[in-house]
């Protein structure tokens, strides 16, 4: 229960800084979308006349059933593209649509956040130093990952050079052909060898 009433607040206070997403919700006011996220609970909502949501009561159906795989939630925080291929959603293609857009374009206004505590000034400042703060920690996993996969290929040979690993499979396709061959020849040679 707290977990989706956070949810719902949450969704709401972002659709609320969109008005966009809002326009969009308005036009299916009534209709059910259940969320499915693994680990966590199912979170059934209700469009509502406003284009905001609330939980859906009772044994409502839903029109729109929106299942993301357990990794799609970090990427889906991260605005990372690749979460898209994570999600599936099934119902009518109109709803589908206007859900689809607001994963898309859907994103925390976190500077007016904290304007509203702090002054603009400060949260501009605050909001910049964030942003420079995750590219900054963005770029050094990159370099982190590059440099574990140089050390695994080069220093400590855990891993294959992608240039070995394609060498090492044409390879085993030559001897499993030159296998082949030798099979045939060996039955060829067995049925002569029988008259």
């Amino acid at each position: 229960m707290i977990v989706e009433r956070g949810a719902v607040a949450g969704l709401n206070h972002l659709l609320s800084q969109q008005p966009w997403a809002l326009e969009r919700l308005r036009a299916f006011a009534g209709q059910g979308v259940e969320i499915r996220c693994p680990p966590f609970p199912e979170l059934r909502l209700r469009i509502s006349d406003s284009g905001l949501v609330d939980r859906a009561e009772g044994e409502e159906t839903s029109e729109l059933v929106v299942e993301l795989k357990p990794g799609a939630l970090p990427l889906l925080l991260a605005r990372d593209e690749k979460a898209r291929s994570q999600i599936e959603i099934r119902g009518p293609a109109d709803l589908a649509g206007a859900v689809d857009d607001l994963f898309r374009g859907l994103s925390w206004d976190f500077e007016e956040d904290l304007s509203k505590v702090f002054g603009d000034v400060l949260a501009h400042r605050l909001a910049s130093g964030g942003k420079a703060l995750a590219a900054w920690q963005r770029e050094a996993l990159v370099r982190l990952a590059e440099n574990f996969a140089e050390y695994w290929t080069e220093e400590r040979p855990l891993l294959a050079r992608p240039g070995e690993a394609a060498e090492f499979r044409r390879e085993v396709e030559a001897l499993r052909d030159a296998s082949a061959r030798l099979e045939g020849r060996i039955e060829q040679l067995e049925r002569l060898g029988k008259r």
